[in-house]
C-alpha cells in the first residue's frame, strides 16, 4: 500500500517583504456613480422585512382628509395597531399595521376585512424611527 500527497498550489511566505496588493478596476464613470446612487439611496430609506395591509387608495377632491379620517377611525377602533397615510401619486393610500409575518397581517385582515373590503397586504415596512405624523414616500422619486 503506498500513500502520498498532492498539492496543486502551495504558498510560500515571504517574510516581512510581503506587501498587499493593489487592484485597480477601470470601467464606465457612469456605472460607478448609478452604485453610489444606489448605496446613498439605501442608506436614507430603509425597510425590513414584514407587511402592511392597504385598506384603501383614494384619490380625487377631499381624496388627502378622507385618508386621514380613515387613519384616525382605525387608531380608534384598532388600538395598538398603527396607521398610516402614504402619498402615491395621484393616491393618497392608507395602510395598517407593522406585522413581522404574513400570517399575523393575515389574521389581522380576517378582523377588519368586513369593515374595509377590497384590503391586501402589502410587504416591506418602514422602521418606528420616521415620523409618521407627515406622509411617507412611496418610491425613492418621492424622497
Amino acid at each position: 500500500m503506498v500513500c502520498g500527497a498532492a498539492y496543486a498550489q502551495t504558498y510560500r511566505g515571504y517574510g516581512s517583504n510581503r506587501s498587499k496588493g493593489h487592484i485597480e478596476i477601470k470601467g464606465d464613470v457612469a456605472v460607478t456613480q448609478l452604485v453610489q446612487k444606489h448605496i446613498e439611496l439605501n442608506e436614507r430609506v430603509r425597510t425590513i422585512p414584514g407587511y402592511r395591509i392597504q385598506v384603501a387608495s383614494l384619490s380625487g377632491t377631499a381624496s388627502k382628509n378622507r385618508a386621514f379620517d380613515m387613519k384616525d377611525r382605525i387608531r380608534e377602533a384598532y388600538p395598538g395597531v398603527e396607521a398610516y397615510v402614504v402619498f402615491d401619486e395621484p393616491n393618497f393610500k392608507v395602510k395598517v399595521g407593522d406585522f413581522r409575518t404574513r400570517l399575523d397581517a393575515y389574521v389581522f385582515l380576517q378582523r377588519i376585512r368586513n369593515e374595509f373590503p377590497g384590503t391586501i397586504i402589502r410587504d416591506n415596512i418602514y422602521p418606528t424611527q420616521i415620523n409618521w405624523d407627515e406622509m411617507v414616500p412611496e418610491t425613492e422619486d418621492d424622497i
